[in-house]
């Protein structure tokens, strides 16, 4: 038995000694994008101006640090605020993976399961309530993925941000919200599902919402400009919300954080948010090490996994006019997105009366963009991907490389003069 344990310990330790992790093999990247730069901030100022932004704020990250923000035009026009990294917009459905998060925390912590009934914790999800007699239970995870049978409901779900969470109750009890499909079926968008995470955080921990993403969220990641209710922004840094109306400017009216706000209602700056993009980056690639408090790395990446289908294009182009199909999914109030060539694509779009917001990232590049602007659903996710696919082909970026392990290379010593595929090294 003792030596049967040696073996395993000894394949273990080899196994640790072989794997490397991957690296960037162009040491100058960085100094590629920075000579990128210009044309993006042009690109990014250009969108803003062709679709009449009140104003445009965004930022550029690499490897976890932003390495450019930009920003143009006004967050509160009758005062004519400018712009700002400090400036904090809503940013809609961008909330979603805060929300996720704070449940991936609490599964971690062995306090749920992504399995569990959600009326385990939200009694009053009945199974009568479901869409036919032999339908499954709805779970966290199928809330966590859209998949828990609810109709679509944008832009209804929108407008809820400020509901109690008695009235999200006396919805679904009373009959009013309705199912489409039988759960575990199909994707199909619900805001109400992610408002339903936002009560299962907050009888789990025990905590509001907005009390508990700060404590184990926000505060950890160094975000202390990042807030729930819009009356505790510092009044000169709150981007007001437009619509254009006949050629005129109307506001709309900032809603107050309630049941819906874990759906959308969060508030943030480009330089808080990027530290939440800096988290997802530091996932990757997988390594040895230290963990964050927050979140493990493994958490952070199973979170970034493919979910529920949600969509296929197969005319996609880039802004360049080059054809390339998609694949998309979703999972932890998170987009997945693969292309034709390979490339991931992981974040999430917001919209909401007065805002539109998206952030991207490519894991294997450790690039992303965030991007915020304060008009009614001002759509982003065209321009964001057009920034980073012109940063990939512009300074030819590459993703990182698992370098071959010491084995290999050894067998390729040993073996040479025959063909290895190890060439490349």
């Amino acid at each position: 038995m003792l030596s049967l344990l040696y073996l395993i310990a000894n394949l273990e330790a080899q196994t640790n000694q072989s794997y490397k992790v991957p690296v960037y093999n162009d040491a100058d990247r960085l100094a590629h994008i920075q000579k990128m730069l210009p044309l993006i901030d042009s690109l990014y100022k250009n969108y803003a101006k062709a679709r009449n932004f009140p104003s445009l704020s965004y930022g550029v990250l690499l490897d976890g640090k932003i390495v450019y923000s930009g920003h143009v035009g006004s967050i509160q026009l009758d005062k004519n605020i400018p712009s700002d990294i400090h400036s904090m917009y809503r940013i809609a459905s961008m909330s979603k993976s805060i929300t996720a998060m704070a449940i991936m925390q609490l599964r971690d912590a062995g306090a749920l399961h992504l399995d569990d009934p959600a009326s385990k914790y939200l009694p009053y999800l009945k199974q009568d309530k479901l869409l036919t007699t032999d339908a499954p239970a709805i779970t966290i995870r199928h809330l966590l993925t859209h998949g828990a049978g609810f109709p679509e409901d944008n832009p209804w779900g929108d407008r809820q941000l400020e509901d109690k969470n008695s009235d999200l109750v006396d919805l679904i009890q009373q009959g009013t919200y309705f199912f489409l499909m039988y759960p575990a079926s199909l994707f199909e968008y619900s805001n109400t599902g992610f408002a339903l995470l936002g009560q299962i955080v907050e009888k789990v921990s025990g905590k509001t919402l907005e009390a508990y993403t700060k404590e184990k969220i926000f505060l950890p990641l160094g975000m202390t400009h990042t807030e729930w209710e819009y009356t505790k922004v510092p009044a000169d840094k709150l981007a007001h919300g437009y619509r254009s109306t006949g050629g005129q400017w109307a506001e709309e009216p900032l809603l107050h954080h309630g049941s819906y706000g874990a759906m959308g209602g969060l508030i943030t700056s480009i330089e808080d948010f990027s530290k939440y993009v800096a988290f997802h980056q530091s996932a990757w690639p997988p390594r040895s090490g230290p963990e964050h408090s927050v979140l493990r790395r493994s958490t952070l990446r199973e979170m970034q996994m493919p979910g529920n289908f949600s969509g296929l294009n197969p005319n996609f182009k880039y802004a360049s006019g080059r054809p390339c199909a998609v694949v998309s999914t979703y999972f932890c109030g998170l987009g997945w997105m693969m292309d034709c060539e390979g490339r991931v694509y992981i974040g999430h779009s917001g919209g909401l009366p007065g805002f539109g917001s998206q952030w991207r990232m490519l894991p294997e590049y450790g690039l992303g963009v965030i991007s915020f602007a304060n008009l009614t659903y001002a759509g982003l996710g065209g321009i964001n991907l057009q920034i980073l696919d012109t940063l990939i082909k512009g300074a030819g970026l590459k993703p990182f490389a698992i370098p071959p392990s010491d084995i290999l290379l050894q067998r390729k010593k040993r073996n040479s003069g025959h063909h290895t595929g190890l060439d490349g090294y």
